[in-house]
């Protein structure tokens, strides 16, 4: 298989890139590295180069086209986006610009190059909206109510696949991601609170918790994303489908568990809770399952621990 990853630079994408390798498939990666780091592809880049094509190209650039109709790829793994929420509130254009032109400008260069399929990480965080705790963990069966600009424009994103496949014949599968976390990951966004914290445990620094630490998210490790990636290249056509662990974890258990591992007893630091922030969140993965023969299998724990790992050796 000839793959095309956008955002390879980044955290999800860079490692999902390592994957496709270790499996013998030629790649090649689209990052403007904005966000991505060309380090991420260290290792990709010294054991896998005579498979690999790094492209400096930003997806809303019309050259993307062209560039993928040379390359030919049979499946385009879309991951390049503005993943700021907070940045999409603040500047809803420049978020729809690249989360939605940018994606357009992917879904022509596709049809372009002939290519198979478009596999999309969409935003399981966000399309739903504020969801009724009752109604956790969430099924793709929920309305989709998203109540950010960045949530707006993966719903858009997910419709324009849709009509691709009517109008074109362009299969896809769109990736509803929990929170996710793990090696290469920028302390950034909700998920980021993994890496902050193991950088701030590791140097002796106090850690903060906004609010009572009640709040909770649905942490799934990168390695087990990226897998679901990989398996969504031949399966789950036309399907939006959760990736997440179905269970939800406390800010106050996450602090809990990565102290733990370190050996710091000093409770946290407490600041006022940060408007706009979901009190819970956690992904049914039921569907996945079936379609994709998918499950997660890395504990919060273990997945930690990576994290903390990965620091040490990265900060030496």
């Amino acid at each position: 298989m000839r793959a095309l990853v956008t955002g390879g630079a980044g955290f999800i994408g860079s490692n999902l890139v390592d994957r496709l390798l270790a499996e013998g498939h030629s790649v090649d990666v689209v990052d403007n590295l904005a966000s991505g780091n060309l380090a991420n592809l260290a290792e990709a880049r010294r054991s896998g180069a005579r498979s690999l094509t790094i492209h400096n190209l930003d997806i809303r650039a019309p050259e993307l086209v062209a560039m993928a109709e040379r390359q030919k790829p049979d499946v385009i793994f879309h991951m390049a986006a503005q993943i700021d929420v907070r940045r999409s509130v603040a500047e809803p254009l420049f978020d729809a610009e690249v989360n939605v032109l940018g994606s357009l400008n992917v879904l022509e260069a596709a049809r372009a190059a002939g290519s198979q399929k478009v596999v999309f990480a969409s935003s399981g965080g966000t399309i739903y909206g504020d969801v009724d705790p009752r109604d956790l963990p969430v099924k793709e069966s929920h309305a989709q109510a998203p109540v950010s600009p960045y949530g707006v424009a993966k719903k858009a994103v997910n419709d324009y696949l849709t009509a691709y496949r009517e109008l074109h014949q362009l299969e896809f599968t769109s990736l509803a991601l929990a929170n996710v976390y793990g090696p290469r990951q920028s302390p950034h966004g909700e998920a980021g609170v993994v890496s902050i914290f193991a950088g701030r445990l590791l140097s002796g620094q106090p850690c903060t918790i906004f609010g009572t630490g009640a709040d909770t998210r649905d942490y799934v490790f990168v390695d087990d994303v990226v897998d679901a990636f990989v398996r969504a290249a031949s399966k789950g056509g036309g399907l939006l489908l959760n990736i997440g662990t179905g269970r939800e974890t406390s800010a106050n258990t996450l602090y809990e568990t990565m102290a733990r591992v370190v050996g710091v007893t000093d409770p946290p630091l407490h600041a006022p809770a940060r408007p706009g922030e979901l009190a819970r969140s956690a992904l049914d993965p039921g569907r996945a399952e079936i379609h994709l023969g998918w499950k997660p299998w890395t504990t919060i724990e273990e997945g930690a621990t990576a994290v903390l790992d990965w620091i040490r050796t990265s900060s030496n």
